[in-house]
């Protein structure tokens, strides 16, 4: 048989030793947990029984997730489950591989392994059957992200990736993930916001790739073993950060050349685990998930005297020119036709248009969170939570100047974090309200904002009143590694234990929102899209035209193109966000009774 072997495996004195592989770079680990020979889903199959595979689709992308009942064993005895497994090729048989890529239009049915909408809808359907089933939930993740396509965005896949974490924040039924190989960015994290978090010993969990990584840190791509160094992807930096509840063992070595211990360590493991959590009465479940999900992540904290050096109102709306009605074009403005265009810009028509340019759609200024907060709440009527005010980010990585920029961030924004939260009225009535700043790190998630939603959402629970999230931001912290993306199930959790107790979620998206942001309050709620906005979703323009080497398509992004693919419902002027949100809250109610 013809095997696939890495540099590093075809060294003369290279074993497969623990000592070994431990010896080796981040970023030689990183490609060894993807190596093309380690076990994949379809393998692992044969450590379950019973195996009846449903839910079949012939959908582009849903050969990638792929949904088997079955039953494990036990000490207990055979317990019933619902597989969820990401299958990232088709085959883990090298030789099998190379004949089976070669053969007209199996690449494209692959998609390189990323996973598309069609993917995701199945796994919901299976979460969904699986809780009328009475069946445990096991999800096992192999995966480089999700499919970053316009054909993907089109499809909605941000919202059906949010779906999927709110469905496992949902479950009525237990629920394990395994990260078998590589569990990477949204397209992992979509299905391991689970009760139980496992991991194959040599595998690795990340935020975003090291190429990527390096890319935006380095300028280069050349410097990703030191992202991944940085990055702390393995496994057993996971297990170390609270991110992963347990190691798997590959007690003989890597999986792709010892896969037979590997899936007896993998049956014990769950069997163990599975069992644990059986034995959970049904109306403990939501609890116990509770319990779990609010420990996750890590923060500092600051104090008042810190706050004043830097704390101020920045405010980023456009000054109405003085003498006139005008103000000067933005540089490199074109029409439809391409003419470039010099003539100033009439300043009510630009304010009419929320700051974007009725020609090419180039946004003026993005408002920052105390602007949003002004427009949405009553006057005056805001007041920051003390138990969320001196929460501040924490460099758990020692990540090459996150320090340096979070000082620079409060310096820029007079906020400590990306988001503030606080109570305030709406047109009279309470309401808890989270604002973020997209001018702090680019808004991006991370866990000191899972830890205030987390906050946020006990306060609207205790006073029984709605929370409004304003969503804005470029994706998850890589400042911060995997912890910034594991903190997004957390905000499902807590938003679930809103909703619960039949109290109003509604999500003001705001330009731009994507990634973490997007598949996490993003998607959460009643969806209300700021008017002419751009940039949502879950992969940005840049990242798509990189990838597939096209242009998107005209209004790519914004809520024109979100309301004609369906995906945005109600798009709201700002100056008319406050009563819309009142009217919402009032529809609510009214649905409710």
């Amino acid at each position: 048989m013809k095997h696939f072997f890495l540099p590093f495996e075809k060294k003369p004195d290279f074993t497969y030793s623990a000592e070994h592989i431990e010896q080796l770079t981040e970023y030689q680990k990183y490609l060894l947990s993807f190596h093309p020979e380690r076990p994949k889903y379809l393998d692992y199959l044969n450590i379950f029984d019973e195996v009846e595979e449903c839910l079949q689709s012939d959908a582009h992308g849903s050969c990638l997730i792929r949904t088997h009942r079955a039953t494990l064993d036990s000490a207990e005895g055979p317990l019933k489950v619902m597989l969820i497994g990401q299958q990232s090729a088709p085959t883990s048989d090298f030789e099998k591989l190379q004949k089976l890529m070669k053969k007209n239009g199996v690449t494209e049915k692959w998609n390189h392994g990323m996973p598309t909408p069609a993917s995701y809808d199945r796994a919901l359907h299976a979460i969904e059957l699986a809780g009328k089933e009475n069946r445990i939930i096991i999800t096992m993740i192999d995966t480089p992200g999700a499919d970053p396509t316009e054909e993907a965005e089109a499809g909605g896949i941000a919202w059906k990736i949010g779906r999927c974490m709110q469905s496992l924040a949902e479950a009525p039924v237990p629920t394990i993930s395994v990260i078998m190989n590589r569990g990477c960015s949204g397209g992992a994290i979509a299905l391991s916001g689970c009760d139980t978090v496992l991991a194959m010993e040599y595998a690795t969990y990340l935020v975003i790739s090291p190429e990527a990584c390096s890319s935006i840190l380095f300028r280069t791509r050349a410097k990703a073993n030191l992202a991944a160094e940085i990055s702390q992807i393995t496994a057993r930096e996971a297990l170390s950060h609270g991110i992963v509840d347990a190691l798997v063992t590959e007690p003989e070595g890597p999986a792709h050349r010892f896969p037979e211990a590997a899936m007896v360590s993998l049956k014990q493991s769950l069997s163990s685990h599975a069992a644990a959590l059986a034995s959970i009465p049904p109306e403990d479940i939501f609890p116990y998930r509770v319990k779990k999900w609010k420990k996750i992540g890590q923060w500092d904290s600051i104090t008042e005297q810190e706050i004043t050096v830097f704390e101020k109102h920045v405010s980023r709306h456009l000054q109405k020119p003085d003498g006139t009605l005008y103000i000067k074009r933005h540089a490199n403005c074109r029409n439809s036709n391409g003419k470039r265009l010099h003539d100033p810009v009439f300043f009510p028509k630009l304010l009419e248009n929320n700051y974007v340019c009725s020609e090419c759609g180039y946004r003026y200024t993005r408002l920052s969170a105390r602007d949003y907060i002004e427009l949405a709440l009553d006057p005056g009527s805001f007041r920051e939570h003390p138990e969320t005010r001196y929460i501040v980010d924490k460099d758990i990585l020692l990540f090459p100047e996150y320090s340096q920029k979070l000082e620079e961030a409060r310096a820029a924004t007079g906020m400590v974090s990306a988001l503030i939260t606080g109570n305030g009225t709406i047109e009279g009535r309470d309401v808890v309200f989270c604002a973020t700043d997209f001018g702090f790190l680019g808004g991006s998630f991370c866990m000191s904002t899972g830890e205030k939603i987390w906050q946020a959402c006990e306060t609207a629970i205790d006073r029984r009143c709605p929370i409004i999230l304003q969503a804005a931001g470029g994706g998850a912290r890589m400042h911060e590694g995997c912890s910034s993306m594991v903190s997004i199930p957390k905000v499902h959790v807590a938003l679930s234990r809103v909703e619960k107790t039949s109290l109003p979620v509604i999500t003001i998206i705001t330009d731009p929102t994507l990634g973490g942001v997007a598949i996490g309050v993003g998607s959460r709620g009643t969806q209300l899209f700021e008017y002419n906005a751009g940039n949502i979703g879950f992969s940005g323009k840049r990242v798509i035209e990189q990838y597939t080497g096209k242009k998107t398509s005209q209004d790519f992004q914004t809520t024109r193109w979100l309301q004609q693919k369906g995906h945005a419902k109600h798009i709201v002027k700002m100056k008319d966000m406050r009563h819309h949100i009142s009217v919402t809250i009032d529809d609510f109610y009214r649905n409710l009774s």
